[in-house]
């Protein structure tokens, strides 16, 4: 049975450990008809489907595959992973997908997990979420997020909103509220469509209370891991919308830090992870201390990268400085998953602002193969399937990217993902050790 918190209620007893407080009061009161106003019990959001890349000319759907280094172990480890998984040997396979505005936006990710999960009809796994609308900015396509209070946003990719130990979203909400709320909403385009277990990453203020706020008595264990930088609640039931609430108890310390959630069902599946931030270079992660210590909490099977486009607005971009950069993440990855694979995606095809076609994406595809060879991965080139130097300029007049002619709009998205997803899927397909007559899962 799915239990669903969709709306705040005046906060009374919680049931479960360390829940020993009780507050109601016109705030919760007020707290209780805002959320009601704007968020509605009801979410629904319906998936266009994708167009074909066989309709425009200019694609070169020939080149979508997966190229891998002479090494291409680490793959095949990740494919017999897959294997056992369908075999009920494995429960969970962890994606973790790094990129900016690319990624934030949700399109390509929501695809990618739908295409995994499809491998074998998995309703389990997990996601990722972070609480975008708490910093004002936009929120993926396949949850909903919501907050009460006074957030500061913090990110990785601008010095002016760099923070203290930020962790592996790239991405902080900092409050000093007495009273601040967030949550999320699962929606059913992707799966899971519901989790027992939400792992809330914060830093451990004593003068702030964290605790989770919900309409109905959802019997749970609390476990906090101050060393590990979470706090764990497994639910008896599943659940498919949470909301918790901040208060602070003195002002003997400052700022309340929520670093995201990680979303998860004990159901065989894949976990998706996906880590966009706007504005994100290649170096940009490698500013957040918490990075490999959270990392370990979800340690990746496969990482997939789409970091490159703002490296290469940069007029001083150099093709091994983003080598040095993406080796440094390479490294703290490593540090947590030392087997895993790694899909370098090449940086898609770009202008400068609006009017100057962008030659640099080509070194950074060169960086890519480059790599992917020396860390054993494969490449996605992505910057050959969109058909190269000034293709996008196509793309837009095609009615698949915006006008800026940095970004997609979501029909190409989902065009791109979908081009990508069956590029891995054939690699899969091509070195299974399943025959088609056995039964997936």
């Amino acid at each position: 049975m799915i239990q669903n918190s969709k709306i705040f209620t005046s906060v009374n007893r919680i049931s479960g450990p360390d829940s020993g407080w009780s507050f109601l009061s016109f705030k919760s009161l007020t707290l209780f008809l805002l959320v009601f106003l704007f968020y509605p019990v009801s979410f629904s959001q319906t998936t266009a489907q994708p167009p074909l890349p066989g309709s425009y000319p200019f694609i070169r759907p020939e080149l979508s595959k997966l190229v891998y280094a002479k090494d291409s172990s680490r793959f095949m480890d990740l494919f017999r992973r897959m294997d056992d998984m369908r075999k009920g040997r494995v429960k969970r396979i962890n994606i973790a997908h790094f990129g900016g505005s690319h990624i934030q936006a949700g399109f390509w990710p929501q695809v990618l997990i739908n295409g995994f999960q499809a491998t074998g009809n998995y309703e389990g796994g997990g996601l990722f979420i972070f609480p975008f609308k708490a910093v004002k900015t936009n929120n993926p396509s396949f949850f909903r997020s919501f907050s009460y209070g006074k957030w500061k946003r913090c990110r990785c990719a601008v010095t002016k909103e760099m923070c203290d130990n930020m962790g592996m979203a790239g991405m902080a909400a900092v409050t000093n509220d007495s009273l601040s709320t967030f949550g999320f909403k699962l929606l059913d385009v992707v799966r899971p469509k519901a989790v027992n277990s939400v792992k809330v990453y914060h830093n451990f203020n004593s003068s702030f209370e964290l605790a989770l706020n919900h309409e109905s008595a959802l019997h749970f264990v609390r476990k906090d891991y101050e060393k590990k930088g979470y706090s764990e609640f497994t639910f008896e039931s599943m659940v498919d919308s949470l909301n918790f609430v901040v208060i602070r108890r003195d002002t003997l310390r400052k700022d309340f830090m929520l670093r995201g959630m990680s979303a998860e069902s004990s159901e065989p599946g894949f976990y998706y992870a996906a880590m966009g931030v706007n504005g994100a270079a290649s170096g940009s992660f490698l500013r957040c201390p918490e990075f490999v210590n959270e990392l370990k909490s979800i340690p990746p099977d496969l990482v997939i990268f789409s970091l490159g486009v703002n490296d290469t607005h940069d007029v001083n971009f150099s093709k091994q400085a983003f080598i040095n950069k993406y080796d440094s993440l390479v490294a703290n990855i490593k540090k947590v998953s030392p087997d895993c694979a790694f899909l370098f995606v090449t940086t898609t095809d770009n202008y400068m602002n609006r009017k100057t076609a962008n030659k640099r994406p080509i070194k950074a595809a060169e960086a890519a193969y480059e790599l992917a060879e020396k860390h054993k991965g494969a490449v996605y080139d992505l910057y050959a399937v969109m058909g190269g130097y000034k293709s996008i300029y196509k793309w837009y007049k095609a009615g698949l990217a915006a006008k800026d002619k940095v970004h997609f709009n979501a029909r190409g998205y989902r065009l791109i993902a979908n081009m990508m997803y069956q590029a891995i899927d054939k690699s899969y397909q091509n070195n299974t050790k399943i025959k088609d007559k056995e039964t997936k899962n």
